[in-house]
C-alpha cells in the first residue's frame, strides 16, 4: 500500500505549475494544485479591471511564445476550446508622430519597408521564421544545443547595439530595439538581442495572436485538461511550509526562489539555498488599462491594424530608457508596451468601445505614478486619447506582486534574464528544475528557458519528475 497521499502536489498555479500538472497527471499521477490566490492561473488572468465588460489581461497579453512552445503545441488544448485570434500585422513601432514602422506576419513584405536592409532582414529574420518550430524547439530546452540554438546564438549573442549597427535603415532599427527591449536589461549587456531576433522570428513565424476570451482561456484550457484526468486544485490557500502539504512522490514549486526558500528552504543544502539568494531580479512592469470610447485615435491610420505596439521612438531612444530603467532612474519618457486586443477579438469590449491596455518598463521595485507621463506619451502619438478615456485601472509593482507573489518588485522575468542568469537559472545544471532534495523541484520561470508564457519550465520539470521517481 502507498505510503503517499497523492503522487504529486504542485506549489502555484502558473502557467508553469498548470503544464507541469497536466503532464504529471497524463503520465497517470495523482495530482493537486495549490494556489494561494483564490483564482488560479497566475499570469493567465483576465479581469473586467475598469468597467463592466471589458476584459483586461493582468499579465501576458500576446502570445507568440505559447503559439511556438513545445509544451502547448504537444497538449492539443484545442480540444478544451482555446483558440487564438490575430491579423496580417503582428506588432507597430510609432517612431514619431505620423511615421511608423510595422512588422508584417510576411517577412517578405516586412522587409520591403525596411529600405537598405531589405535583403538582411529577409535574410536572417526570414530564414528563422520559416523554422519556427526547431526554434521553439530549441529555445525550449537551451541546455540540449541543436543547429538552430546554434544559430540563434551566432547571430544574436551580442549586445543590441552591436547588432543594430549592421542596420542602417530606421524602421529596421526601431523594431529590433524595440523587440529586444522585452528581455527588460539594459540592451548594451550581452545576448540582449537574442530575445529580439526570436520574437521577430516568431512574429513572422507564428505571429503575434491573443487567446480569444481573454488569457484566462489558456488557464482555463489546462484547469479542464487536469479535471478531465482527475486532478484536483486547491485555492485561496497559502502554502507556508513543505510539511503543510499531503505527502507526495514529488513536489513541485511554481514560485520565486523567495518563496521556494520560504516553503522548503530548510530542507535544501546550503549550497543551493544560497543559489537561490543570489537570484538577481531585473526591471520591474507598471500596468495601466484603459475602456475607451472608441477606438485609439492613432495620427499614423496604420497603428490602427497592429495587434501590439512598441511605444518607443527611434533605436537609441529606447536603449536609453530601458538604460536608464536598469540602473534605477525613470526615463522622462518611458518605454511603453501596448496590446489592441480587443481589436483581434472583439469580445473583449463592448461595441463601438476599446479594452486597451499596456505596461511600462520602470526600477525595480517603483513606488511613483507615472500614469500621467504614460498617457502624456500616448497622446502625442494619438491626439483626443484622453477625451476617449471611459475608466482606466493602475497596477505599479507593489500592486503586482501583491497579485501574483512570483512578480518580485514588479519584476515580470523570474530573475534578470541578462547573460549569467540566462542559462545559470537559478544555477548552472543540466537539470535545472532539481533542487539538493531529491523529492522537490522547481518549475516556475526562475528556471530555465525562463520568463514567458511557453510553459517549459513547468513540462521540464515534469519531465523529470517522472524520469527520476517514476
Amino acid at each position: 500500500m502507498s505510503s503517499y497521499d497523492v503522487d504529486a502536489v504542485i506549489v502555484g498555479s502558473g502557467p508553469n505549475g498548470l503544464v507541469a500538472a497536466v503532464t504529471l497527471a497524463e503520465a497517470g499521477w495523482r495530482v493537486v494544485v495549490y494556489e494561494a490566490q483564490d483564482t488560479p492561473g497566475g499570469g493567465l488572468r483576465t479581469e473586467e479591471t475598469t468597467l463592466p465588460g471589458f476584459l483586461h489581461d493582468i499579465c501576458a497579453s500576446n502570445h507568440p511564445m505559447a503559439m511556438a512552445s513545445p509544451a502547448f503545441r504537444e497538449l492539443g488544448l484545442e480540444r478544451e476550446g482555446l483558440a487564438f485570434a490575430q491579423n496580417d500585422v503582428p506588432l507597430a513601432h510609432p517612431i514619431r508622430p505620423g511615421e511608423s514602422a510595422i512588422l508584417r506576419r510576411s517577412a517578405a513584405e516586412t522587409a520591403a519597408g525596411f529600405g537598405a536592409d531589405e535583403k538582411l532582414w529577409r535574410t536572417v529574420m526570414g530564414t528563422f521564421g520559416s523554422r519556427w518550430r526547431q526554434l521553439g524547439r530549441a529555445i525550449g530546452n537551451p541546455l540540449r544545443p541543436t543547429p538552430d540554438l546554434i544559430a540563434l546564438g551566432a547571430a544574436s549573442v551580442w549586445p543590441t547595439p552591436w547588432i543594430l549597427s549592421l542596420l542602417r535603415d530606421e524602421r529596421s532599427r526601431a523594431v529590433l530595439s524595440g523587440l529586444a527591449a522585452h528581455a527588460i536589461i539594459d540592451l548594451r549587456q550581452p545576448a540582449s538581442a537574442l530575445v529580439g531576433v526570436a520574437l521577430g522570428a516568431f512574429a513572422h513565424g507564428v505571429g503575434w495572436p491573443v487567446a480569444v476570451g481573454g488569457t484566462r482561456s489558456i488557464a482555463d484550457a489546462l484547469i479542464a485538461r487536469l479535471g478531465s484526468l482527475g486532478g484536483e486544485i486547491i485555492t485561496g490557500t497559502r502554502v507556508s511550509r513543505i510539511e503543510e502539504l499531503p505527502r507526495a512522490r514529488a513536489v513541485l514549486l511554481d514560485t520565486s526562489p523567495k518563496d521556494a526558500l520560504r516553503i522548503a528552504g530548510h530542507r535544501f543544502a546550503s549550497p543551493y539555498a544560497n543559489a537561490l539568494h543570489k537570484v538577481r531580479y531585473g526591471s520591474a512592469a507598471y500596468k495601466v488599462d484603459w475602456a475607451l470610447e472608441g477606438a485609439v485615435p492613432w495620427q499614423d491610420p496604420s497603428l490602427e491594424e497592429a495587434g501590439y505596439l512598441h511605444l518607443g521612438g527611434t533605436a537609441e531612444q529606447v536603449i536609453a530608457a530601458e538604460r536608464d530603467v536598469a540602473q534605477g532612474r525613470m526615463p522622462d519618457e518611458p518605454f511603453l508596451l501596448l496590446s489592441q486586443a480587443s481589436l483581434l477579438d472583439p469580445s473583449r469590449s463592448p461595441q463601438g468601445k476599446t479594452a486597451f491596455g499596456g505596461y511600462a518598463h520602470v526600477p525595480f521595485g517603483f513606488d511613483g505614478d507615472i500614469t500621467d507621463a504614460i498617457e502624456a506619451r500616448i497622446e502625442k502619438f494619438a491626439p483626443g486619447f484622453r477625451e476617449r478615456i471611459l475608466a482606466r485601472h493602475v497596477m505599479d509593482p507593489r500592486a503586482m506582486e501583491a497579485h501574483n507573489a512570483n512578480l518580485i518588485g514588479g519584476a515580470i522575468d523570474g530573475g534578470m534574464p541578462d547573460f549569467r542568469q540566462l542559462i545559470a537559472r537559478p544555477r548552472l545544471s543540466l537539470n535545472p528544475a532539481e533542487t539538493s532534495d531529491p523529492g522537490i523541484f522547481l518549475c516556475s520561470a526562475s528556471t530555465v528557458p525562463g520568463p514567458g508564457v511557453t510553459g517549459m519550465p513547468g513540462r521540464l520539470a515534469a519531465q523529470l519528475a517522472l524520469k527520476r521517481l517514476g
